[in-house]
């Protein structure tokens, strides 16, 4: 793999983590075509190439942090208040409910458990099952419909205070059914949010908030299987640039993201989702005639 095209499967990766689009596939797919074109880096599910896509992904969340730094700097802040108030409570100690931060951490966890579990089943069973070209099209079709749902949702009712388990666990089913080609982490999960009543901010900052410790555990797992690979050849710089590329491009994307989000603009995202749809579709015939 060269420099060049490190890079650009970085800002592939920073680009389509966050736009509600699916950016494993995109990803896959970019790999396809430079391979296809001549390139001579590994395949797609080579453990170098396996390996790269860990580290673009750690990438993005570098991303996460920089743009909602104010947020999530407040979430841990609160949750040591929490855990002090706790501590010095003695026979008073406040409730679970009136710990707010816990509960937000502790219903992050949640979610995040039900990905796991739901995601090492679907990963046991394979997700190949899903990836022919049919079934992922009709995915971003899926997608696109959901997408286009989210900008007619009205004003919603439910705050911090009303979180609860039942949400908790809904997203993660939502987060896990993303492993499906086709199918957006981001876009399904913001989806699900706004279904179950959660303000338009508290959605994303919800999902992305989770998105931290389901990505480094899903790295984590990916990671063990891969560094035991007598023949892996690492390409340290090229690894380094996708980083940076992934974090910096994610940054300014998750920052897009987010406008059109608060704007209810989610359906530009959706036309495309169809297109791709259309295209994929119409090209696939064409290259088994």
């Amino acid at each position: 793999m060269t420099i060049f095209e490190a890079l650009i499967l970085g800002i592939v990766q920073g680009v389509f983590m966050f736009v509600p689009v699916s950016s494993t596939s995109h990803l896959a797919l970019v790999q396809h075509v430079m391979i296809g074109g001549g390139s001579s880096m590994p395949a797609p599910d080579s453990p170098e190439m396996i390996l790269f896509d860990i580290i673009v992904h750690v990438g993005t969340l570098v991303s996460i942090v920089i743009v909602m730094w104010t947020p999530l700097s407040a979430l841990v802040r609160g949750f040591a208040r929490d855990l002090g108030r706790y501590a010095r409570g003695g026979s008073e100690r406040p409730t679970v409910r009136e710990l707010t931060f816990v509960r937000l951490f502790a219903l992050g966890a949640i979610t995040v458990g039900v990905t796991g579990v739901l995601g090492l089943l679907i990963r046991a069973y394979g997700t190949d099952v899903f990836a022919t070209p049919a079934l992922i099209a009709i995915a971003l079709i899926i997608t696109g419909g959901i997408l286009w749902w989210t900008d007619s949702v009205g004003p919603r009712w439910r705050g911090v205070g009303q979180l609860t388990v039942w949400v908790a666990i809904m997203i993660g089913i939502a987060q896990a059914a993303a492993l499906v080609p086709g199918f957006s982490r981001s876009g399904l999960t913001i989806a699900m949010a706004l279904l179950l009543g959660l303000h338009r901010p508290l959605a994303a900052q919800f999902s992305f908030f989770v998105a931290i410790p389901t990505i480094l555990s899903a790295a984590v797992v990916q990671g063990w299987s891969v560094v035991g690979a007598s023949d892996l050849q690492i390409d340290i710089a090229a690894y380094v640039v996708a980083f940076i590329a992934a974090a910096a491009v994610g940054a300014v994307a998750l920052g897009l993201v987010l406008k059109l989000l608060y704007a209810a603009k989610f359906r530009y995202f959706a036309v495309y989702v169809w297109i791709l749809a259309a295209v994929v579709l119409l090209v696939q015939p064409a290259m088994h005639a």
